[in-house]
């Protein structure tokens, strides 16, 4: 290659290669232990660029700083007889250029000085092209990664499964993660719904069918949300048997595309919801070639068929008397390219006139063509409603005086009586308030005058409703009369008046009570008719910030009570008497809640005997309180307070429940109670939840009956009332009426009930043994229950006269002190036991043949 001035040949002993370096394609030479260059060949020289060895430098002054320590490391490696290092590295040329080599030093033995031979192989281009190749390839991945795009890469032939970290992002897994290429694995993480096509476009891209495949499904996210995933996949590599062996692709996130194509499908909907609903028509002109589109409620509201649009169309539709305005306006805004809005109207084919409200905007497309878009829709129903409007406008201005007059009318009947003319309690209780704000306001005293017609009733009764018409009107002059101009009177109802006094003591209120009472009762004549009649007052009065003026009211009603109370004709002053009351009432009140609480209510029994045998018939269960301080007490004393607490029925209730154990517990110790009698309170017969209650309660049928007050058995009983009846009668439960004649129930009423006993009041026994009258009346009343199938009682027996007279009117039952007192449920066997109730009327056969003597006469 060139002559020895310029290389110097290499050869040793045992080495003949010296006509083989010198035509070698490689590098070759040798270096002393200094790393001077000793020998070179030509493809040695040509490499650095030198003319001969001389110019070449020394082997560790070639190499890069950051390559001289692999060099160091081959240099001490090459320490053995004929033992190779290699090594790849840049080599420094003298034209200051550099190049990649392959370095390979061997020991040439045991020379002294030592040598070491060296071959260079120039790999320059080879490594280009890797570094090239990798720095497309980290562009690539770069791109990739950038687009959000994850690689993967399934080489079937090697076995090998590629994912990329953006793969495993995507899905929210760690950039190391391991990953389990399996269809098992995989599989369970796609949405159910997208499994069965996802499989399918597997199938078609492992099966060649597809060398290319697009296709979107649902997959799991490692947080638990669905991620929609866009899979690119292409066949790369085909097998012997022509079949993918190896298939690679990019995966990519469309979540957000996804959901923004859900949103814009929804608003799409919703637009055509609402142009539907709406009966919106669109329309489209193109301006420069003159065409028209009308879409399909468009043509329905211009009544049009299902043909082409001709551009003259609109034109033509227009009334004649709106074409040129209307027309007008589209002229303009396409010149001024702006919105424009109108109305007018149209002749339909069909010859009907409708009116149309439109918009519409000019624009240019993508393809710049110029276009009108807009909107019509059908006002027809809002014009004339518009106009219906308009005409009543006109008709309700006419009629406005009219109206007014008319107003001021209802507001005055809204707030005054129509009958008196003085102000109603709506009126009253706006004043009141005013009223008693302004006195707490000033430190001013309030009172109130509650006063209450007397004998009103018997007037309005006797003479008829007009004459008490005309007595309460006389009763709203008194009161005007009588009380001074800044007073306030007020009629609240029936023939009950309230006047609103500011400032007097308690002293000037009595006297004006006093002229009032007495005005009250100063004759009148009322159609032709002298009357007298009266008032009864009751006063209340406050004074400071403390005013209430609702409890003020409150106050002089209790004092009216008092005071009717009391005779009548008389007024009474609210105290704090009254107040004391009030207190004690609500401390019964407590204490009757608390009784509850303590099953503090207990039943006595008082017996009911056969009038012809007087063989015990049953028992009587009454109510008594036993208070911790005041000992057993009657309902008197507690009754009307426990109505006003609305808790009679729970008293009913747990009576109810003693009595039945008091019946199981006499059943078992052998002593026979035919019939166990309770009373039902009005409040508890009106309870939807009585019957629930009574079918968990142990009633044998037969074995106890409900005593109906006949001040609660009406005529008119409500649903309510008759279906808990009903249920009662199928729970074998008898019903009885107490008090009977004392009350209101009918003839009518009995025989629609048919109760299985009537109990005679004892104000009615009592008089039978010194009235004829009174006798005549109780024997109807039993023939009444012996047509009607009812078995009649007898209360109030007191005397051993009562027993036999009772006994030949033909009562069925007796009642009464005379036979037994009521006595708690401890005392019962022992007075069963003992009969001493017969002391006086015979043993039960001296009373059975009595009987049957009486029945033979």
């Amino acid at each position: 290659m060139g002559s020895t001035s310029r290389s110097t040949p290499i050869s040793r002993p045992g080495m003949p290669l010296g006509a083989v370096a010198e035509h070698s394609p490689f590098g070759m030479g040798t270096v002393d232990d200094a790393l001077n260059f000793t020998q070179a060949n030509p493809a040695l020289l040509s490499l650095f660029a030198a003319a001969g060895v001389a110019d070449l430098p020394r082997l560790d002054r070639a190499v890069p700083d950051e390559d001289r320590g692999r060099l160091s490391c081959a240099l001490a490696g090459a320490n053995g007889a004929m033992q190779q290092q290699s090594i790849e590295l840049r080599l420094q040329r003298t034209d200051g250029t550099s190049v990649w080599c392959l370095l390979s030093l061997v020991d040439c033995g045991e020379e002294n000085p030592k040598h070491l031979f060296v071959q260079l192989v120039d790999i320059d281009a080879q490594k280009r092209r890797e570094a090239d190749l990798a720095d497309r390839e980290s562009r690539w991945n770069h791109a990739l990664e950038s687009a959000g795009q994850g690689v993967w890469d399934h080489d079937y032939a090697k076995g090998e499964l590629f994912y990329s970290r953006q793969w495993k992002a995507i899905r929210g897994m760690t950039p190391d993660e391991e990953v389990d290429g399996s269809l098992e694995s995989w599989l369970p993480t796609v949405h159910p719904d997208d499994r069965e096509r996802v499989l399918l476009e597997i199938d078609r891209q492992e099966s060649a069918e597809a060398a290319f495949n697009v296709f979107s499904y649902r997959e799991r996210h490692r947080d638990g949300h669905w991620v929609w995933i866009e899979s690119r996949g292409a066949v790369v590599e085909f097998g012997p048997d022509g079949r993918p062996s190896r298939i690679a692709g990019t995966d990519t996130d469309i979540t957000e595309r996804k959901n923004a194509e859900e949103m814009l499908a929804q608003m799409s909907r919703r637009l055509q919801l609402a142009l539907d609903i709406s009966r919106i028509g669109v329309f489209e002109v193109d301006l420069d070639a003159r065409v028209l589109n009308w879409d399909e409620p468009m043509r329905q509201m211009y009544g049009k068929g299902t043909g082409p649009i001709a551009n003259t169309e609109w034109e033509e539709a227009l009334h004649p008397e709106d074409r040129e305005a209307a027309t007008a306006v589209v002229t303009q805004a396409i010149e001024d390219w702006s919105e424009y809005s109108h109305a007018f109207r149209i002749i339909r084919e069909d010859g009907a006139i409708r009116h149309i409200r439109a918009r519409g905007a000019p624009y240019v497309d993508v393809n710049g063509v110029r276009r009108l878009v807009g909107a019509n829709w059908d006002v027809t129903e809002d014009v004339l409603l518009q106009q219906e409007l308009q005409r009543a406008k006109d008709l309700a201005e006419a009629r406005s005086a009219a109206l007014e007059e008319a107003r001021a009318r209802i507001e005055y009947t809204a707030l005054h009586d129509h009958l008196t003319g003085l102000p109603n309690r709506r009126y009253l209780d706006s004043v009141l308030e005013e009223r008693a704000a302004r006195a707490a306001a000033d430190g001013a005293r309030l009172s109130i005058l509650h006063v209450d017609l007397d004998r009103f009733k018997e007037i309005n009764d006797t003479l008829g409703h007009t004459a008490g018409d005309s007595m309460l009107v006389h009763a709203a002059d008194v009161l005007r009369a009588n009380i001074g101009p800044s007073d306030f009177v007020a009629r609240i109802g029936g023939d009950e008046f309230v006047v609103l006094v500011c400032g007097p003591e308690q002293g000037d209120l009595g006297e004006l009570a006093g002229r009032i009472v007495s005005a009250m009762g100063a004759p009148v004549t009322i159609e032709g008719n002298t009357c007298r009649f009266g008032a009864s007052i009751g006063i209340a009065s406050a004074a400071g910030a403390s005013i209430d003026g609702r409890q003020l009211l409150i106050n002089a009603d209790l004092a009216l009570y008092r005071a009717k109370s009391r005779g009548r004709s008389r007024h009474e002053v609210f105290t704090s008497d009254f107040q004391a009351q009030i207190i004690a009432t609500r401390n019964t009140a407590d204490e009757i809640m608390a009784g509850l609480e303590r099953h503090s209510f207990i039943p006595y029994y008082q017996p009911q005997f056969c009038a012809r045998t007087l063989e015990l018939a049953g028992v009587e269960t009454l109510a008594r309180w036993q208070h911790p301080r005041r000992g057993l007490l009657a309902p008197d004393a507690f009754l009307a307070i426990a109505e006003d607490l609305n808790v009679v029925a729970w008293i009913d209730r747990q009576i109810l429940e003693q009595a039945l154990r008091d019946l199981d517990g006499w059943d078992r110790a052998g002593l026979h109670i035919p019939k166990l009698s309770v009373n039902v309170s009005s409040r508890r017969l009106h309870d939807p939840d009585l019957a629930p209650s009574l079918r968990a309660l142990p009633i044998e049928p037969g074995r106890l009956s409900f005593e109906l007050l006949e001040s609660t058995f009406l005529d008119d009983c409500d649903r309510v009332v008759l279906d808990n009846l009903a249920e009662m009668r199928q729970l074998g439960i008898d019903i009885e009426i107490d008090d009977f004649g004392t009350g209101h129930a009918s003839i009518v009423g009995l025989m629609r009930l048919l109760p299985r006993r009537l109990k005679i009041d004892q104000e009615l026994i009592r008089p039978i043994s010194s009235s004829t009258a009174q006798r005549r009346l109780v024997a109807t009343i039993i023939e009444i229950g012996r047509s009607l199938d009812i078995t009649v009682t007898a209360e109030g027996v007191e005397t051993a006269e009562h027993v036999h007279m009772l006994r030949d009117m033909g009562c069925d039952m007796l009642q009464g002190y005379a036979l037994a007192r009521p006595m708690p449920a401890g005392e019962v066997a022992a007075f069963l036991q003992s009969e001493c109730w017969r002391d006086g009327f015979g043993s039960p056969l001296e009373l059975q043949e009595r009987v049957r003597r009486t029945l033979a006469g």
